[in-house]
C-alpha cells in the first residue's frame, strides 16, 4: 500500500539524548542566513547527526543541492537509511508493533518491551549493517519502537553495544507517526548518508558548504555524560581533534557551527572550549538540560554556539 507523501511538518522521528529542537530559535539567529539565501552555500554537512533536529529545520527553510549526515552510531545510520529507502514497508512494521503493543496491558506491555529488546540485543552481530537489506527495516522498526516506549526516551549502549534502557511506563506513546516518516523519507532525498567518524565528511566540504557540528557533549560533571550514545564513547581528546577538524574545515572557507555543553554552569573558571576556539565567535545560549539521573538539577543552563563567521580569527 502506497501512502501520499507530505513533506511540511518534518520533524525528528527519534529522541535523542542533547536534542537540538529547543534551541532551534537560538540556532536560527545565528545562520550565515544571507549565505543560504543567496546560494553562496549549497551544501549541506551535519557529522553528527543524531535526531536531526537541526537538518530537518534547514531543509524546511533552504534549499540545498546536496546534504550529508553522518554518524558514528550504526543503529542510528540504518534508520535513516531505511526510511529513506523502505518508508512503506518500516510503516507496515511499526504498524505491526504498535498494534501488539497498544493490545497489551500495562504489565503485559513492560513484558512485550524487554521481548523486543532482548530480540533487538540477540540479532545485532547476525544483521549485516554494511549492506543494505531486508533485515534492516524491522530492525529500524525496533529502534523506533524501543526509542519511544523505552525510560525518558533515552538511546544508551553498553560496551558490547547492547541496548541497555529500561521500560519507560508510558501511558500512550506515539509509535507510529506515518506522515511525519513520509515527510522524513522526502526530505532524506538528495542527501548522503554516511556512517563514521566526523572526519568522514572531510572530502564534502568546500567553500559553498555550511557545517554544523553537534558533538556527544562534554560532561558538565561526573553523572550527566551522554556519550554512551555509541559503544565507543567521546572524549576530551576527542574533543580537542574535533576543534583541529572545525580549523581545518575553517580554511577550507566553510561555513562552521558547533554546538556543546558550556562548562562553566558547573565550574566558573573552566575554559576548555574557549580555549579551544580561541579566535572564533563564541556565545552562551539558554537551553533547558532535559536529562539527568537527578530530577533537581534539571533546569536551565547555558550552552555554547561557535562559529567561523561574523568574527576575525587571531
Amino acid at each position: 500500500m502506497q501512502h501520499t507523501k507530505r513533506v511540511s511538518g518534518a520533524r525528528p522521528f527519534l529522541k535523542w539524548a542533547g536534542g537540538k529542537s529547543q534551541l532551534l530559535g537560538e540556532f536560527g539567529r545565528r545562520l550565515p542566513v544571507e549565505d543560504l539565501k543567496n546560494k553562496t552555500i549549497t551544501h549541506y554537512v551535519e557529522p553528527f547527526v543524531g535526531g536531526g533536529a537541526v537538518f530537518f529545520y534547514l531543509k524546511k527553510r533552504f534549499s540545498f543541492n546536496q546534504c550529508t549526515i553522518a554518524d558514528v552510531n550504526e543503529e542510528l545510520i540504518l534508520t535513516y537509511q531505511v526510511i529513506r529507502r523502505s518508508t512503506n514497508a518500516l510503516i507496515g512494521e511499526l504498524a505491526k508493533l504498535e498494534s501488539a503493543y497498544r493490545s497489551r496491558n500495562e504489565r503485559q506491555r513492560e513484558s512485550y518491551y524487554y521481548e523486543i529488546r532482548d530480540a533487538f540485543n540477540r540479532d545485532r552481530l547476525s544483521v549485516d549493517l554494511r549492506h543494505y537489506n531486508a533485515r534492516w527495516i524491522g530492525r529500524a522498526a525496533q529502534i523506533i519502537f524501543l526509542n519511544h516506549t523505552c525510560y525518558n526516551g533515552l538511546f544508551r549502549v553498553n560496551r558490547n553495544g547492547g541496548f541497555n534502557v529500561p521500560f519507560g511506563k508510558y501511558k500512550n506513546p506515539e509509535i507510529l507517526n506515518m506522515d511525519n516518516l513520509m515527510a522524513g523519507a522526502a526530505r532524506l532525498k538528495n542527501t548522503r548518508i554516511l556512517r563514521g567518524d566526523f572526519t568522514r565528511c572531510r572530502k564534502y566540504v568546500d567553500d559553498q558548504t555550511f557545517v554544523y557540528f553537534d558533538p556527544p557533549y562534554r560532561p558538565l560533571n561526573a553523572t550527566s555524560s551522554f556519550t554512551s550514545y555509541s559503544r565507543n564513547g567521546f572524549y576530551e581528546k576527542d574533543q580537542e581533534r574535533l576543534a583541529k577538524f572545525f580549523r581545518e574545515l575553517d580554511r577550507k572557507g566553510a561555513r562552521v557551527m558547533l554546538s556543546n555543553s558550556d562548562p562553566v554552569n558547573e565550574k566558573p573558571g573552566d575554559s576548555f572550549f574557549d580555549d579551544l576556539y580561541a579566535g572564533y565567535a563564541i556565545e552562551r545560549v539558554p537551553a533547558k538540560r532535559m536529562i539527568n539521573c537527578n530530577g533537581a538539577r534539571r533546569g536551565t543552563v547555558s550552552e555554547l554556539v561557535i562559529t567561523n563567521y561574523g568574527t576575525t580569527k587571531a
